[in-house]
């Protein structure tokens, strides 16, 4: 199919880019297209207008400052998987994007547009959760900020709203010694992912871990931390039983069924990724701490 007639615009910059967003009816973003166009073709989409977001050349860039990493919402999938600073502040980043699509896909897709369109089993949705991003949205009002675990309202749903465009992604920075890993399953390499699950730790002087992370995605509508198992490592020293404790909390989120697998296995899947991941993670975390 082709999509539905539309207007297009090509603004400069991002004031232009949100006046135009303001003012017309029914009138869409566009940055990398990857999600958009697809939706379109089908015609679940049928915007009258489209803002094409690529010539808005502010909104493209990486930057880390300030215990933050900053990223530009049109900058480029492939630009963050080869940024020296993201490999050296926010590695899981860089493990994550191996995981999305393929490097044509890449090389075209932004991490605006694809935490925008927020499918749950994106993997820069996990990491986001992961390192607890703050999103910067603007629009002819004015700007806001909404913490990451606040955007997601529902099944490829955000708290975006009319008029309003993702500008800024900042992730919050962990200290030099952390531990991280990725882990999905996927029909094929390449495809959306059945359930996902990114781990980062931190380890103290004793090698107690003093703090980690755990995001899950693909198993619920929305992605999500296993904040209580977080709280459960801290202050705790790595094995089996605690990384076990971990998976098992993971294997109790109400999970999804659809054409593909059901509820019980992405469960399933959420306990062994889980174990995985943060096995892995601690297990950097150690051999940093070795030197």
């Amino acid at each position: 199919m082709k999509p539905s007639p539309f207007s297009y615009h090509d603004p400069s910059t991002c004031d232009e880019a949100v006046d135009l967003l303001g003012s017309l009816d029914n009138a869409r973003p566009l940055s990398g297209g990857q999600s958009l166009f697809p939706l379109m073709h089908f015609r679940y989409v049928m915007p009258d207008h489209v803002v094409d977001l690529n010539g808005v050349k502010e909104l493209n860039y990486i930057r880390a400052q300030s215990g933050f990493l900053h990223f530009g919402a049109i900058t480029r999938q492939s630009q963050i998987e080869f940024s020296e600073d993201v490999g050296r502040v926010a590695p899981i980043v860089v493990e994550a994007l191996k995981y999305v699509g393929h490097r044509q896909t890449r090389n075209r897709g932004t991490i605006g547009g694809s935490l925008s369109h927020f499918d749950p089993t994106a993997e820069l949705a996990n990491v986001s959760m992961l390192h607890d991003a703050e999103l910067d949205v603007r629009s002819k009002s004015g700007q806001r900020k909404i913490a990451m675990q606040d955007f997601g309202k529902g099944f490829m749903t955000t708290d975006i709203q009319d008029g309003e465009i993702l500008a800024d992604i900042a992730f919050k920075v962990w200290g030099d010694g952390h531990g991280y890993a990725f882990e999905e399953v996927s029909k094929r390499r390449g495809d959306f992912a059945i359930t996902a699950v990114g781990a980062m730790a931190e380890l103290g002087p004793d090698g107690a871990i003093q703090r980690a992370a755990i995001a899950v995605s693909g198993v619920a509508p929305v992605p999500f931390r296993l904040a209580a198992a977080e709280q459960a490592l801290a202050g705790q020293r790595p094995s089996h039983e605690l990384i076990r404790m971990a998976a098992i909390e993971a294997s109790k989120a109400e999970a999804m069924s659809d054409a593909h697998v059901d509820a019980s296995y992405r469960q399933h899947l959420a306990r062994i990724l889980t174990y995985r991941a943060l096995e892995r993670a601690l297990k950097r975390a150690a051999e940093k701490q070795r030197g």
